[in-house]
């Protein structure tokens, strides 16, 4: 800018040269700055005053001289002379400390020296343009720390500031606005600005010739748009019309990103939004971002959009004006920053469904093949918007999967961004819903990608990784992939977590992984069951999905469900490896069958089993109808090592095949249950008469089975001689095999019966009326096939001793 500020200097040299004119014609020449920094002290105003030019024109060589008259001890004296009486020493004095704040050096021994306010005191209407220039200077280059920013203010600079950006000197308007940009930073000095009317002041200098003065207005005005009053009054004086005349004027180029800065901010308000549609501002301004070739402007332009669209009033507007085709084309763009603000806009912009629908079909083309940006920023702000773009949106979650969206966001699992993270397990969560998509999800390995981020340690990617394996793992391949991962040790791990949000999704992935036995027991394995119990008794960190999570596992782990809450529901069915420990104690775990089997032989009651054995692996089709297809063991597949199978049981299912043939023909359920009674009675030893149960030595039978067998496991087969608890469980496998519903429940001192719910034939003179369903409990032992009511005292005596 061909200001004052540019006028030429001096050729360089190294010297000072002062010439000194005594009473007599002797000229004496300095060639020492020092001796001219003395001269500062004299008491002639003549000599101060060439002291002080020569002084300046020394400083104006550069940053050197100006540390050499620091360390002359220059800046003291000259700051004194700054309040002297005579306005050309004043001035004089003035335009060394103006340039010599530069530095950084002596802006710092001048805040020491507390000098704001004598400078302040220059900018008064009185004082010379020179002295207004260069005192103007000195603020601008103070307002830069925080400290003489606060000082300026409180000392009362800002309003001869704001009057001087009226001056006839541009070089004064030029360092006013300098020095009030850097003072609005604090929200304090932008509310004086609106009070002491500098809004239409710096409205005014947007006219200026000199691009240096209307971008210093711009920025500034930048900062103070950022509060609604000051966005209110531009308005009201008719600012927006400045601003998008500077957009219009190709000759203000290197004006117009700071230009979009301003509107962004204003476009926030609706009104300011509506009046600038009515203009016909918006569609230039959309206009400008699709062919701007300048990266700052259309990065810029994409930011305003999104702050605007935060609004939905302005969403609504923004769609009208079809902002999703600039948004698209500045989704491609060179610049990585117009990337981001970009993606950032297109988030704003979903959450109105019908530029949903259409960025869904142009935008996420270009969001996917960002995902793979090596700027993670990139990556993160495009995942974001696909986020969006996918919530609660089919048809766009299945874009995505079209554009071969699923491999890049399985990388992005493993970025080093905690967002781009979480962002990518929510949008894999999004498609799962589909299962077409969550089947070529599982099929892309998201499973084994997964565990990574259940090991974060940020609480919003451990709760987006826990989501999404809840809605994979509804499939039990990817079920099995997550648990050769290792990925349950991590969704354990997460129950404990004190975050609310985290423990709860942890927990609905655990129900949702707990649907299959071997998933079931390795999480009980792990120490599932104990957390959740616990969570489950504490009143602040239960949840929605605590007791579904622990129901599931007990579900699908029967024998941990029967030894530890000593029951099984009609739903509970029974399936092959079933064994029952015995009742245990919260807390005790829950030794495995391979364990069991393992240990030596001792005199503890007997683990009785249910294993099926080869002979019903080979029965004709036409008996596979009669009994339902039992569940596998866990079998975990052990390279070069034997597999290890429970013992043999070839009796079992000769009973239930016999049992199938008599029973099943039976009319009734109620006689169906008194049948399986009778049947496994006699099995089991007969009827035995009360008074006499003592003498009905089961013990003697099953210790010659475990010795027969060297183990401590006895397949339910094999026992000719049953008590309470083995004809109860012999009831309940063949009644799930068969059909009949029936629940089994362990008491004390080796009891166990089953409750069966029965419907009572209706009452005579009412046919056709269907009454509750009643339960019973099923005689085993002293009258089999009796049923007896609950609530009754036999009851009572058939439960306990």
């Amino acid at each position: 800018v061909n200001t004052k500020l540019s006028r030429q200097l001096h050729p360089p040299h190294k010297h000072i040269y002062f010439f000194l004119y005594c009473f007599d014609p002797l000229s004496v020449e300095s060639k020492k700055a020092a001796t001219v920094v003395l001269l500062l002290n004299s008491t002639e105003e003549d000599v101060l005053a060439k002291a002080c030019d020569a002084i300046y024109k020394f400083a104006s060589k550069g940053d050197e001289n100006k540390l050499m008259l620091l360390e002359l001890g220059a800046v003291e004296p000259l700051f004194k002379l700054i309040s002297h009486e005579d306005p050309i020493v004043r001035r004089n004095a003035t335009m060394v400390l103006g340039i010599m704040t530069s530095n950084n050096d002596v802006k710092k021994l001048l805040r020491e020296l507390d000098v704001t306010n004598s400078v302040i005191a220059r900018l008064v209407p009185e004082e010379d343009i020179i002295i207004h220039e260069f005192a103007s200077l000195c603020l601008a280059h103070m307002a830069v720390e925080y400290t003489s920013k606060v000082q300026i203010f409180e000392q009362g600079g800002l309003e001869p500031l704001i009057r001087l950006l009226s001056s006839p000197d541009p070089d004064v308007k030029k360092n006013s606005a300098e020095c009030i940009y850097h003072l609005v930073q604090d929200f304090q000095s932008r509310a004086a600005v609106r009070e002491l009317n500098g809004i239409s002041s710096l409205l005014e200098l947007l006219k200026s010739e000199y691009p240096v003065i209307q971008l210093l207005a711009l920025k500034t005005f930048g900062v103070i748009t950022n509060d609604r009053e000051t966005r209110v009054m531009l308005r009201e004086n008719q600012g927006l019309d400045h601003l998008l005349k500077i957009l219009e004027t190709k000759e203000f180029n290197d004006l117009h990103v700071e230009a979009l800065a301003v509107i962004a901010n204003c476009l926030e308000d609706l009104d300011t939004m509506q009046l600038i549609q009515e203009k016909g501002g918006l569609k230039k301004l959309l206009s400008f971002a699709e062919i701007s070739t300048i990266p700052e402007f259309q990065k810029n332009a994409a930011k305003a959009i999104a702050k605007t669209a935060y609004d939905p009033e302005n969403r609504k507007i923004l769609h009208e004006q079809e902002v999703e085709k600039c948004l698209v084309i500045l989704l491609g763009a060179d610049n990585d920053g117009t990337k981001v603000a970009a993606s950032q806009a297109v988030s704003a912009m979903s959450e109105n469904l019908a530029s949903k629908d259409t960025l869904g079909i142009q935008g996420i083309p270009q969001l996917v093949q960002l995902l793979s940006s090596d700027n993670e920023e990139v990556n993160e702000a495009a995942a974001t918007a696909l986020v969006n773009l996918t919530t609660s949106h089919p048809s766009n979650a299945s874009v995505v999967a079209e554009v071969d969206g699923i491999e890049p966001l399985i990388n992005l699992l493993s970025a080093k961004r905690d967002g781009a993270v979480a962002n990518a397990a929510t949008v894999l969560m999004n498609m799962a819903t589909q299962e077409p998509l969550r089947i070529s999800i599982q099929n892309h390995g998201v499973m084994n990608a997964i565990v990574e981020p259940l090991h974060s340690t940020n609480s919003i990617v451990q709760s987006k990784a826990a989501l999404t394996v809840a809605a994979i793992s509804c499939d039990a391949d990817a079920r099995t992939e997550l648990r050769n991962a290792g990925g349950l040790v991590a969704l354990v791990k997460l129950l404990h977590s004190r975050h609310d949000e985290v423990r709860r999704n942890a927990c609905w992935a655990v129900m949702v992984c707990g649907s299959d036995e071997p998933t079931a027991a390795e999480l009980c394995r792990l120490g599932a069951l104990d957390i959740l119990e616990e969570i489950n008794l504490s009143t602040g960190r239960k949840n929605n999905f605590s007791k579904g999570a622990l129901d599931k596992l007990l579900d699908n782990n029967l024998p941990q469900k029967y030894s530890q809450m000593g029951y099984l529901s009609c739903n509970n069915i029974i399936a092959d490896g079933f064994y029952d420990y015995g009742q245990v104690k919260p807390g005790v775990k829950l030794l495995s069958l391979e364990e069991l089997t393992a240990q030596e032989l001792d005199d503890h009651l007997a683990v009785v089993l249910k294993r099926k054995g080869k002979k019903e692996e080979e029965k004709p089709k036409e008996e596979e109808v009669v009994e339902p297809v039992a569940s596998k063991v866990q079998m975990e597949v052990i390279p070069e090592k034997t597999l290890w199978l429970p013992p043999f049981d070839p009796i079992l299912p000769e009973y239930i095949t016999e049992a199938s043939k008599a029973i099943l023909p039976l009319a009734t359920t109620k006689e169906q249950v008194v049948a399986l009674a009778q049947f496994v009675v006699d099995k089991m030893g007969g009827p035995i008469e009360r008074d006499k149960l003592h003498e009905f030595s089961w013990e003697l039978h099953i210790s010659e089975i475990e010795f027969e067998l060297k183990c401590n496991v006895v397949p339910i087969g094999k026992i000719n001689k049953g008590t309470f608890y083995h004809r109860a469980l012999l009831f309940k496998v063949i009644a799930d095999r068969i059909g009949i519903g029936c629940s089994l429940i362990s008491g004390e001192y080796n009891r166990a019966w089953n409750e069966v719910k029965l419907v009572d034939d209706s009452p005579h003179g009412i046919p056709g009326l269907l009454l509750p369903p009643q339960e019973y409990v099923v005689d085993l032992m002293y009258k089999p096939g009796h049923l007896m009511k609950q609530r009754s005292a036999e009851i009572d005596h058939y439960k306990r001793i």
